[in-house]
Parts: structure tokens; C-alpha cells; sequence
């Protein structure tokens, strides 16, 4: 599908979130060491926690409420909104009871499982949906203006830990992809990712070696 308003760093976002989804999933999945110690510690838990609160706030903020008011007389489409903040209602119950898992030695290692099976379904159809109908409601309803309102906003609620959030975002990304992305930043920018936010970001090893791809 194609867009009138520039969709990519929406599409760059959901696939950081599927990847780390997925880096979870393998940890919880393992044998031998206890997932809830692996992912209590992680550094990525953490970041992807953070992330994900940045980019659903920014658009329960910057985008539903304003096109709730444009399609008023709009049934149909007023239940998508109210569709997509519910969906986005139910993650954070998730994350927070994954936490009081990693943090109950009892129960926690058998609750922890199915929780991030919650989380995974409800994250990855949440995704899909928003992909597959809220992005051409978004494109047919908003101006240039207003869709950038949200990419201002998530760089608001970033703020200062962009030196990790861009090789974040980055992260396992197409080359190609990738190169587009930072051509369109500046170039202390592009300059700063290159020489010293990669490898700093590489050396948090955000998994450690249960959340590594396995060959």
C-alpha cells in the first residue's frame, strides 16, 4: 500500500517492536537457566518497556484525539479509534504483571510463559492491525502538520536517551533501510550514531547470550 504521508519511521518502529517480541519469546522459551533472572536483568527489558510507552502515548496523544474530532460524524471510523486505544489499553497490564513475575521467585517462573504469550499475541495483532487499517484511515485524515506532531512528540518523550534509541531502532534493520533512515537526520547526528552511539549501544548487550539469534 502506499501512503500520501510518510509512514516509514511508523514501519521502522513496529518492526523494533516485533524484534524484541521475539528476542523475549526465545528467552522464555529456553531451558536451563531461569527466564525470569535473564529478563529481571536485561537491559533491553527495560528499553523495550520504555519505547513502547513512548511511541503508544505519543499517539494516544497526538493522533486519536485529533481524529476523533475530524470524523465526528464518522461511526465507522470513530470505532477503529476507539478500537486501536483499547488495544493499546491492555499492554500495560502486561507489562506490569510480567514484572511482578520476574520479581515473585514462587509463582512468577510459571506464570511468565503465558504472560509473554499475551503480551506477544496482543502486541503483534495490535501491530498488524494498525497496519493493515489505522495507517490509510491516518493518511486519508490528517495533514503533513499534523502526522508530524507525533514523530515531535516521541522525540519529546525520548529525549535525551536518543544515543540509545536510534541504534535501537536500527537494530537488525535492512541496510538498506537503514541507510535511508539516516540519510534523511542531520549530519552531527548521523555523525554521533557512526562514531560513537553504535558501539556504546552494541556494548550494552541488551540480552546477553539468551536473547541472541541462534543458527
Amino acid at each position: 500500500m502506499s501512503f500520501r504521508l510518510d509512514m516509514s519511521m511508523m514501519f521502522v518502529m513496529h518492526d523494533a517492536l516485533r524484534r524484541e517480541l521475539e528476542r523475549i519469546a526465545r528467552i522464555t522459551a529456553r531451558g536451563g537457566d531461569d527466564p525470569r533472572l535473564i529478563l529481571k536483568s536485561a537491559v533491553g527489558w527495560e528499553m523495550f518497556k520504555t519505547y513502547l510507552h513512548a511511541h503508544h502515548r505519543s499517539e494516544d496523544e497526538t493522533l486519536w484525539p485529533v481524529m476523533a474530532e475530524i470524523l465526528a460524524e464518522r461511526p465507522a471510523d470513530l470505532a477503529l479509534l476507539d478500537a486501536m486505544e483499547a488495544e493499546h489499553a491492555i499492554i500495560d497490564p502486561l507489562l506490569d504483571s510480567i514484572d511482578a513475575a520476574l520479581a515473585d521467585r514462587e509463582t512468577g517462573p510459571r506464570r511468565l510463559g503465558e504472560l509473554v504469550d499475551a503480551l506477544h499475541t496482543g502486541l503483534t495483532g495490535h501491530l498488524k492491525h494498525e497496519e493493515a487499517e489505522a495507517l490509510a484511515l491516518i493518511d486519508a485524515t490528517l495533514d503533513e502538520e499534523q502526522w508530524g506532531r507525533l514523530g515531535r512528540r516521541q522525540r519529546e518523550r525520548i529525549g535525551t536517551d536518543a544515543p540509545r534509541y536510534l541504534p535501537w531502532l536500527l537494530d537488525d534493520l535492512d541496510p538498506h533501510r537503514a541507510a535511508a533512515i539516516l540519510g534523511r537526520m542531520p549530519e552531527p547526528l548521523r555523525t554521533a550514531y557512526e562514531n560513537d552511539w553504535r558501539a556504546a549501544y552494541v556494548g550494552l548487550d541488551l540480552w546477553g547470550a539468551a536473547g541472541r539469534r541462534t543458527v
